[in-house]
């Protein structure tokens, strides 16, 4: 009996000890990958799964440190997603980022006025989809059709914001929440029924002038334009049009101003089809909202200001032109030169 008790104590002892050495290796910094590793958490996953992944991908030393780590921490709630793990970290340590949802992100930027192909290029550029993937996506208009039935893809209601995403969101749920964004902004704005003719005005706006403070203007000149049944004579709109067929070349010629498209105002009366990129808010309401102007034309300023000289006569808008013309002169550049998107020196 005595025997039993001493060997009965001695295990004890040798688990107290081995016990004791996993609480202190859990606390000891370990790396057993190179580089960087991801680990996805999914829901419902025990603790004795989530140690021997850890252990398997070298995150921790073995799963018996992840479990001491958690015996110190029994009640924390372990948060699912995808973690990122490039440097030496201790048991506890690897706990604790997990208890907090210390969840891995890419971190996506959408500029205001940018269009579904450069939105698909800066997906990709991002490692979330391939571009084409990403474009494919976009071309299909059923996540906004309830709101805006005439749209002949989401162009237009992608809306341009910083967004944090997963490494494995596909191409289609970042279609949805850039949606249900815009969806939550037009609301903002006062948007009521059907956005389509609003936003397809609000990305002529975006794209014609990055000045805030004209955007209401401008909304308000092409409104004269349409009422007056003006062509709206638009840039972006030749660009965009030559992007759709794939023949775009970085700048506006002859060929692309001639172009029978519907996208291009300079061919075609009225608004286009749809949107050519994807507004910010201030258009939005620029849109909704534009100022009362008896203008009905437009064209840059030579100062590279990026503001407009706004006129109600032809004759007043061929004199800003040639102004125009003589400051980009002065500055070594051709009057003749094509025109680089974003600055328009043609007649509106």
């Amino acid at each position: 009996m005595k025997t039993l008790g001493r060997l009965g104590a001695f295990l004890l002892l040798l688990a107290l000890a081995a016990g004791s050495m996993a609480l202190w290796h859990a606390g000891r910094p370990h790396q057993g990958f190179q580089g960087e590793v991801f680990y996805e958490l999914k829901r419902g996953t025990s603790t004795l799964t989530m140690a021997r992944e850890l252990a398997a991908l070298g995150v921790v030393r073995t799963p018996w440190h992840f479990l001491s780590a958690r015996l110190l921490r029994p009640r924390a709630a372990l948060q699912a997603g995808e973690y990122r793990f490039a440097a030496a970290a201790s048991a506890r340590t690897v706990l604790d980022r997990i208890a907090r949802g210390d969840v891995y992100y890419v971190e996506l930027t959408v500029p205001e006025g940018s269009n579904l192909f450069e939105i698909a290029e800066l997906v990709e550029r991002r490692g979330l989809a391939p571009a084409r993937d990403f474009r494919r996506a976009a071309a299909d208009p059923k996540l906004i059709r309830d709101l805006a039935p005439g749209a002949p893809s989401l162009e237009g209601y992608l809306f341009p914001s910083t967004y944090q995403v997963s490494r494995r969101q596909s191409a289609d749920s970042l279609c949805r929440r850039m949606t249900a964004e815009f969806r939550k902004v037009w609301r903002e704005v006062g948007g009521r029924g059907d956005p389509h003719e609003a936003v397809t005005l609000a990305s002529l706006v975006e794209t014609e002038t990055a000045v805030a403070g004209e955007r209401p203007l401008v909304a308000g000149v092409y409104r004269n334009r349409l009422e007056a049944g003006m062509k709206l004579d638009c840039d972006p709109t030749v660009i965009y049009a030559a992007q759709l067929v794939n023949a775009w070349r970085g700048v506006i010629y002859r060929s692309d101003l001639d172009r029978a498209h519907p996208y291009n105002t300079y061919r075609s009366a009225g608004l286009p089809p749809g949107p050519i990129a994807n507004p910010g808010k201030a258009s939005l309401a620029a849109a909704l909202h534009p100022e009362p102007t008896r203008a009905v034309y437009f064209v840059a300023k030579p100062d590279g200001s990026g503001g407009h000289v706004f006129t109600e006569t032809l004759a007043a808008h061929e004199k800003a032109v040639a102004s125009y013309r003589r400051g980009k002169a002065n500055q070594r550049h051709t009057a003749t030169a094509p025109v680089a998107r974003r600055k328009p020196a043609r007649r509106r």
